[in-house]
């Protein structure tokens, strides 16, 4: 749960509480002091540095390129044709 602002608050300082959505905060709007609404960021990219990645994926074993690529064209249908 974000934090809580009046209705009152989101009007007066609209700017600031939508910079703030767009940095990935969330805010739970009241009016009356109940709550009536929430407001969050649509989507919020998530990175992961590149050397975790190379850590966590350091112990995996290799994937055979074809054999993968077999694996999918036997469990997926490739084809372009629409399915009836």
């Amino acid at each position: 749960m974000g934090r809580i602002i009046s209705q009152r608050e989101l009007r007066n300082d609209s700017a600031r509480v939508l910079r703030a959505v767009d940095e990935g905060q969330s805010f739970v709007i009241t009016r009356c002091e109940k709550p009536v609404g929430e407001l969050i960021p649509l989507h919020r990219d998530r990175f992961v540095d590149r050397h975790v990645v190379e850590r966590v994926f350091a112990a995996s074993p290799t994937i055979d390129r074809e054999s993968f690529l077999r694996d999918v064209d036997g469990a997926v249908d490739q084809g372009i044709e629409p399915r009836n």
